[in-house]
């Protein structure tokens, strides 16, 4: 069959070298059906027992999650969405993703009021200012955490998934118009598989891991903004009330997501704001760096619209006057 031992070997080793690829593809293909679907208590919303006591300068990491930014070492660059993003390791070897933009500020602002409100999030710090060895020195970076203890396992769809039918769910929709969150898509979602630290039980927890669309104005491509107090301040909240349906205003993406809200909803979001005091609420926007006067703004903005959810109909008839 072969002329000489020369060939017979050029032939085997052929053979075992085209057999190397499809083993490790076989091995690759066993690993993905090894992988075990994480299982979990799927979370969504704990009713906040100790709300007027929440720390919204600290949010859910707390002191003990706080960075130490003495030394942050670069790792590497994460690709994708509007803000430039570096994976980053700081002093105590923990790892974060620093987020560098315009949206670092309404993203820690709006986490900390979803926290506060009972809704799990990224446990995330703003630091004023940063210097990322061999990239530089920003001003407010948005540092978030991610623990080697916690799974990010997948996006959760705004249409699908198993809390539709919720106060807990709706409440989340009205919060996102209440802070102008343009930017409702299902990528900015997250599911994390973790441990519950007071239980010990694993939880599947579904939170809004970008929140940067914020606090500016919603509309069209031209006419949205993001992070600018002045256009939040301004913004109309509801358009109308018809029967016990609101009517909201707000033109970003997923406009659909809002129909159908009642009042009934939005008595249920007033009432857990109800819990927080204004110093809290004022804490939400300084541990994003705000500037004062900025901080004084926003809280009468979204004050006034607390109001609202209380009496969504004379909200609109006195803003008829």
């Amino acid at each position: 069959m072969f002329r000489n031992r020369f060939e017979y070997w050029r032939v085997l080793l052929l053979v075992m070298l085209l057999a190397l690829p499809l083993s490790a593809q076989a091995q690759d293909d066993k690993a993905k059906k090894e992988k075990k679907t994480p299982t979990g208590t799927p979370v969504f919303w704990t009713e906040p027992t100790d709300i007027s006591s929440r720390n919204l300068l600290l949010g859910a990491g707390g002191e003990a999650m706080k960075p130490d930014i003495s030394k942050l070492t670069f790792i590497e660059e994460k690709t994708g969405g509007y803000s430039k993003k570096y994976r980053v390791r700081d002093a105590k070897g923990n790892e974060w993703i620093a987020k560098l933009s315009k949206e670092s500020q309404p993203d820690t602002a709006a986490n900390r009021l979803l926290w506060a409100l009972g809704y799990p999030t990224e446990i995330a710090y703003l630091v004023p200012k940063a210097t990322i060895e061999g990239k530089g020195e920003f001003e407010n970076v948005r540092l978030e955490a991610r623990p080697k203890d916690v799974d990010r396992v997948g996006n959760w769809m705004w249409e699908n998934n198993p809390f539709q039918n919720t106060p807990e769910y709706r409440g989340l929709k009205i919060l996102m118009i209440m802070i102008n969150n343009w930017d409702m898509k299902d990528d900015n979602n997250e599911i994390l598989a973790m441990r519950n630290p007071t239980t010990g039980e694993a939880e599947l927890r579904y939170i809004i891991s970008d929140l940067g669309g914020s606090f500016g104005k919603t509309g069209g491509f031209f006419s949205r903004s993001r992070n600018e107090p002045n256009d939040f301040a301004k913004a109309e909240f509801i358009k109308a009330v018809k029967g016990e349906v609101i009517d909201f205003n707000y033109g970003g993406k997923n406009q659909k997501l809002f129909s159908g809200i009642t009042v009934a909803d939005a008595r249920w979001l007033s009432n857990l704001f109800k819990g927080l005091s204004d110093e809290q609420i004022k804490d939400a926007f300084r541990s994003a760096n705000y500037t004062p006067e900025e901080v004084d703004l926003l809280t009468a903005a979204l004050k006034s619209r607390i109001a609202a959810l209380a009496n969504p109909a004379g909200a609109v008839a006195k803003d008829n006057k």
